[in-house]
């Protein structure tokens, strides 16, 4: 008894060890114990959508996968688009469980997409653009041919569709990972031992999404894949089998293979087999597919080609260059494959036979065509809104946009506006005639347009088109002259004027207003002090109405002082020069010379707000401000000479310089003394000497004359202003020349810099107290720049795009340029009674749906800021009513109706473009010109909730050819009125577009991210 006790005490550890063993030796085979385990943990992580944002989301760090998808960057890009005036909606809420796991340093465990990247849905929620990365792909086990199954599995991971285990945990193979160690150890201790890794595809899945760099860097990195895989393969349930051919169609799917100019990174065999070998994915599955009735060859290329490309994925930047490398040990895994049985020795041999090729088909970025500027432009808008530096990161991104943008309306647009330059579809549209297309090619002109609503506290996008065949956006990527629209912007700085003075002089009597002194040079507020002292009624609308009732000259006989020079300006009707008009007529008219005068007014309105140094600097010849204002002159002209000069030698050789400044002078032995000492001053008589006869070869000087030039014309002699003088070229060229030998690299700001003296010395001449009278027009040439800035603000402040305007009174006739896109939003001023409302071609966003970094974000209604008085823009747009009524856009009179038949109301500015390059002499002779470009305009509304631009446009020399103005564009819109009409809703109060943010949602989204 006493010996069976002692044997089963005995025996017992043997038993526990034996149990042991077999219970690990089981869970080895068939991942029981981590099947069930794992399963549970699984049902545990979770992430539903709930209103607003979510407490607390981890994203990932790093990984390019995550970087790609921009699951990383999503901070940044939620920050962003809160400040842009979005608000979550609804976002994901990941469960504690999921947040423990992923704080233990997993990655976040749930079923992450194949493909992805950026949709693009219009207002109607209709797809306007697709990009989709890797491009060609499986769409399931099924499609991929068994081949090329059967040749990954036996290089990466053999057991992985065991079918005996359907519970096996994927991320592991234990005999290879134990071989994996043991030879780690051995690669310790032999350093020429080889470590192949032990990696399954799960694994390798996680390394190359979510690893840094896409790499295994150290053990503990290692087990982070494993675990990470291991918890994402039961997510599903215990039975892998469905996650493990998954696992194959997602590996041959995304596998990284390199990178291609024109293409970018290359994920997965498809996306391979086009960009490393021109084939067709298609083609080549049909070829790999045994029942194939392709030739033995044809099937072998095929074969080998994808079997590299599953080879290379180890080293594909090397292999890409190395072609020769990556076919020997191709044709190594051939042999492997055939012994092996995997594949038959006929095909062995025709594999074997066959040569790698690169043959890739050029693949090109797509272009910008015509019908697809809108989407393109919100694409560029959606990128600046997140701060994407390029079009190819964010084409990548896993997000869904919804526009602001009518795709039916935009294509309608666009074929209509592309139609119109057919000559004979042009002619039946009523576009050839006087002022229109009688001279020049319709197929030669760029036409334009924008349409935008307003809704919800925002101005909505509608359409967005032009026919340039470039992706140069003529909407908000030109400068252009848009000719008389500039009366408009000129119209309203007018009147903000008029309601300045209205508030610093309505409060006062009439007997206070008499006594009030105002100088001639001031018509303005003369007028308004006036006008105050014996109005009946004072209200600002009712002295807004009466300033368009001051009348000016038409006369163009005039000429005047403005821009630095004498200036002269034409008006397009002769008659027009015979009468005077009110400021409303003028501009139903678009009468040049009236509105010439009233920027001359404005000008002195604002030139007397000034602090008094101007007046003073005129008035006191002894007053320190007449320094100023001359040496504020001379360092602004000076610049201007500079860019000029800068712009003739920039990238120019040293000698190129050197041949082209002599050029500009006429070669004497003393202009050419005086410039190589200038240019290389520490060179000796001989090189002089060199240097005159290299220029001027029959001068015959001998050594004497020579020294005597040598010497007289040293730097040291003559100051920048003389040395110029005497070569007869401009002292800053000169100097600009002599300076970028020194500094061949250097900048313009860094010329402007190292000028700064060299500007006010050269100018000395007009600082002798001697040429008052220089003196004085210099200093009112700066007074009216002081002015104009004073206007350039107020421009800017209601949406001018440029950083500053013409000094010159030809400014209120385009002289500055414009944008259509910044004239339209100033018309949306208008629209909106003078609040300005943000621009929005973007109203929601939907980022990672079905991941734990979902996010749902609305364009929250925004509240405007007030730039305009209401009763500015009302007498505005009732002036604009009647240029469409009787003035200049009479075209479009009586075109647009509601739907029980009456008219709706219209109104616009329109503008004619003749831009030209004139050259004048010193006397101020016009000596040539050439035209630059020509272009007409409209910029209008259409009742109360639409507005926007119809430009039509030439460049270049062609431009000579055209005549038309801007009737041609009024004419564009008449023919697009039906198919605006079919599309908007004209008469009714407009749709609720967009999404709707909750109000607690909003609060929350400012409360969490700020």
């Amino acid at each position: 008894m006493r010996r069976s006790v002692k044997f089963a005490l005995l025996a017992v550890p043997f038993l526990l060890v034996a149990a042991l063993a077999y219970l690990v030796s089981d869970e080895l085979q068939t991942s029981a114990l981590q099947a069930s385990y794992l399963t549970q943990l699984g049902k545990k992580l979770t992430f539903p959508l709930r209103p607003g944002p979510s407490p607390s989301v981890h994203y990932p760090n790093s990984g390019p996968y995550d970087r790609r998808l921009g699951y990383s960057q999503m901070p940044l890009y939620l920050e962003r688009l809160r400040a842009r005036g979005y608000a979550v909606a609804e976002q994901a809420v990941p469960s504690g469980t999921m947040n423990a796991l992923i704080n233990l340093g997993l990655n976040a465990p749930y079923r992450e997409k194949t493909q992805a990247g950026l949709q693009v849905f219009d207002a109607g929620n209709r797809l306007i653009y697709l990009s989709r990365h890797p491009e060609r792909v499986y769409a399931s086990f099924d499609a991929v041919p068994p081949a090329l199954v059967d040749a990954l599995l036996f290089i990466e991971n053999r057991m992985l569709l065991d079918p005996e285990q359907p519970r096996r945990n994927p991320a592991v193979e234990w005999g290879r990972f134990s071989r994996a160690m043991w030879d780690r150890v051995l690669h310790m201790a032999d350093p020429e031992h080889e470590s192949p890794g032990g990696s399954t595809l799960a694994t390798q899945i996680e390394k190359y999404r979510h690893s840094p760099e896409g790499r295994t860097e150290s053990a503990q990195e290692k087990l982070r894949q494993m675990a990470s895989a291991s918890v994402r393969a039961y997510l599903d349930g215990e039975d892998t089998s469905a996650v493990r051919r998954q696992l194959v169609v997602d590996y041959l799917n995304t596998v990284p293979l390199g990178a291609r100019n024109n293409f970018g990174e290359v994920l997965g065999i498809g996306d391979g087999l086009w960009v490393w070998y021109g084939r067709d994915f298609a083609q080549v599955n049909a070829l790999l597919d045994a029942r194939s009735p392709a030739s033995l060859e044809a099937r072998a290329l095929a074969y080998k080609e994808a079997l590299s490309l599953l080879i290379s994925q180890r080293r594909p930047s090397y292999y890409l260059e190395h072609l020769d490398d990556l076919e020997t040990l191709t044709d190594a895994y051939v042999r492997l494959l055939a012994g092996a049985g995997i594949i038959p020795a006929a095909l062995r041999d025709a594999i074997q036979a066959q040569s790698l090729r690169q043959q890739a088909q050029r693949v090109r970025s797509p272009g910008a065509p015509i019908e697809r500027k809108g989407t393109n432009a919100v694409r560029v808008n959606l990128a600046a809104m997140l701060g994407v530096p390029r079009m190819y990161d964010l084409d990548r991104l896993d997000l869904t946009v919804g526009s602001t943008l009518d795709a039916a309306l935009q294509r309608d647009v666009t074929a209509e506006l592309i139609k119109l330059r057919d000559p004979a579809y042009a002619k039946a549209a009523g576009l050839i005639g006087d002022k229109m297309l009688q001279h020049g090619d319709p197929r030669g002109v760029t036409y334009s347009f924008t349409l935008f609503e307003r809704s919800r506290g925002t101005n909505r996008v509608l359409v967005q088109a032009d026919t340039f065949d470039q992706p140069f956006d003529i909407n908000e990527g030109v400068k252009l002259d848009l000719g008389s629209t500039a009366k408009l912007r000129t119209l309203v700085t007018y009147l903000e004027i008029v309601t300045e003075l209205h508030q610093r002089y309505a409060a006062l009597a009439p007997a206070a207003l008499r006594k009030v002194t105002v100088s001639k040079q001031n018509p303005i507020e003369r007028w308004a002090v006036d006008y105050l002292a014996q109005a009946q009624d004072r209200g600002l609308a009712a002295m807004l109405a009466a300033s368009l009732e001051r009348k000016y000259s038409g006369n163009a006989g005039e000429w005047f002082a403005t821009g630095g020079g004498m200036q002269h300006f034409d008006n397009f009707e002769p008659w027009e020069s015979t009468q005077q008009f009110t400021v409303r007529e003028g501009l139903k008219h678009s009468v040049n010379l009236v509105f010439v005068r009233l920027m001359r007014d404005l000008s002195r309105y604002y030139q007397h707000q000034l602090p008094s140094a101007g007046a003073e600097a005129l008035e006191d010849d002894a007053s320190p401000q007449r320094q100023v204002y001359l040496e504020r002159f001379a360092d602004r002209e000076g610049r201007l000479f500079m860019g000029r000069f800068y712009s003739k030698y920039r990238g120019k050789s040293p000698q190129e310089q050197e041949a082209i400044l002599v050029q500009s002078t006429r070669a004497t032995p003393v202009r050419l003394a005086t410039i190589f000492r200038t240019l290389d001053p520490q060179a000796g008589p001989d090189k002089l000497a060199a240097f005159i006869r290299a220029y001027l070869p029959e001068a015959g000087l001998d050594a004497p004359a020579l020294a005597k030039l040598y010497d007289h014309y040293s730097p040291q002699r003559f100051d920048l202003a003389d040395r110029g003088y005497i070569a007869r070229l401009h002292p800053l060229e000169l100097w600009l020349v002599a300076y970028l030998r020194q500094h061949p690299q250097a900048t313009l700001a860094q010329v402007n810099q190292a000028s700064a003296a060299e500007r006010i010395e050269v100018y000395k001449w007009l600082l002798k107290s001697r040429r008052k009278g220089a003196q004085d027009k210099r200093i009112r040439q700066m007074i009216e720049i002081e002015a104009f800035q004073q206007i350039h603000q107020a421009w800017k402040r209601l949406g001018y795009p440029f950083d500053a305007l013409v000094p010159s009174y030809g400014t209120a006739i385009g002289a500055s340029a414009d944008r259509p896109a910044a004239l339209a939003e100033l018309m949306g001023i208008l629209e909106n009674d003078g609040v300005r409302m943000p621009t929005v071609r973007i109203d929601r966003l939907h980022f990672a749906a079905g991941t734990p970094y979902e996010v749902s974000l609305c364009r929250a209604p925004a509240t405007g800021e007030r730039v305009l008085p209401p009763e500015i823009p009302q007498l505005v747009k009732a002036a604009l009513a009647e240029v469409v009524d009787g003035g200049t856009a009479k075209r479009v009179a009586d075109t647009f109706f509601l739907p029980d038949g009456s008219a709706l109301p219209v109104g616009g500015k329109t503008g004619t473009g003749d831009n030209r390059y004139k050259t004048f002499s010193r006397g101020g002779g016009l000596i040539s010109e050439r035209v630059v470009s020509r272009s007409g305009a409209f910029v209008f509304y259409l009742g109360d909730r639409y507005f926007g631009t119809v430009v039509a446009y030439v460049a270049g020399p062609e431009a000579a050819k055209y005549k038309f103005t801007s009737a041609l564009t009024t004419q564009v819109l008449k023919v697009l009125a039906p198919i605006l009409t079919h599309h908007l809703d004209l008469g009714g109060p407009g749709a609720a577009r967009g999404c709707e943010v909750p109000q607690a949602a909003a609060t929350a989204t400012a409360q969490r991210l700020d």
